[in-house]
């Protein structure tokens, strides 16, 4: 794969609007990852041949994703009172154990400190993540399966 394809490839999956894609085409791997703000999309190539992983920018700009309509300003949200429960480490939240299991917890659920409220898949391993105080649940921050980034808020917990 030479360099003009790479190059079409990001324009293309910049201007598709998806997350992520990852393609293998012999001794050849690319994953291209792109974020919601059409930030400049980030690209992992790693040429099984050669031990060592390159990363390199991206050489083209994404285009930005147009924003949907600005909804009537809502009366903002006091969250002080509540505890941020944050995601330790970079990879992909589940709300479950496996995909034909309940979810650990819901909006509304009592928790105790210790309690596992979610797993974080990194380089496969599944890292559960436990509370850090008693409460309840007030809101989950992240949708199931989706990847999260170091320190990224992932639920509010009201302690009282």
């Amino acid at each position: 794969m030479d360099l003009k394809e790479i190059q079409n490839l990001i324009k293309f999956v910049s201007n598709t609007g998806v997350a992520e894609v990852k393609l293998e085409t012999g001794d050849v791997k690319i994953t291209i990852r792109t974020t919601l703000e059409g930030n400049t999309p980030e690209i992992t190539y790693v040429q099984q041949a050669a031990p060592v992983q390159q990363a390199m920018a991206a050489p083209v700009a994404a285009a930005p994703i147009a924003a949907a309509p600005a909804a009537p300003a809502a009366p903002a949200e006091d969250n002080s009172k509540f505890v941020t429960i944050k995601s330790p480490m970079i990879g992909t939240f589940y709300r479950k154990p496996s995909p034909d299991k309940a979810p650990f917890v819901e909006v509304g659920s009592t928790i105790g400190k210790g309690d596992v409220l979610c797993v974080v898949e990194a380089m496969k391993l599944f890292n559960e993540i436990e509370a850090e105080v008693s409460g309840k649940i007030v809101k989950i921050l992240v949708d199931d399966m989706s990847p999260v980034e170091f320190d990224q808020p992932l639920f509010l917990v009201d302690p009282s």
